[in-house]
């Protein structure tokens, strides 16, 4: 699966069964269900979890909530804009 191939299941009602928790919580997201998206990905402890979850709280607006969880996954807040992040986010889940 590409990109593309994820962005065609947006019109379907469920994630793509073999995708993972980062996977259904960007497609959950790209669906604005938002509160999905952040109760998927907001107890798990790593990195990758982290860096969705800042992507989440940046594109709700919570700049400050965004830095502190760009922090927990070692990166830096994004130049890109909202769109282009979960588009590399979903590329790198892939």
């Amino acid at each position: 699966m590409n990109l593309r191939d994820f962005q065609k299941t947006l019109s379907t009602d469920m994630p793509p069964l073999d995708s993972n928790i980062y996977l259904q919580a960007l497609w959950h997201d790209a669906r604005n269900n938002w509160m999905e998206a952040h109760r998927l990905i907001q107890d798990i402890p790593d990195k990758h979890a982290a860096r969705i979850h800042a992507y989440l709280h940046r594109k709700d607006g919570d700049e400050g909530n965004a830095r502190y969880w760009y922090h927990k996954a070692d990166t830096s807040f994004p130049d890109q804009t909202a769109e282009q992040e979960w588009q590399t986010l979903v590329e790198m889940f892939l």
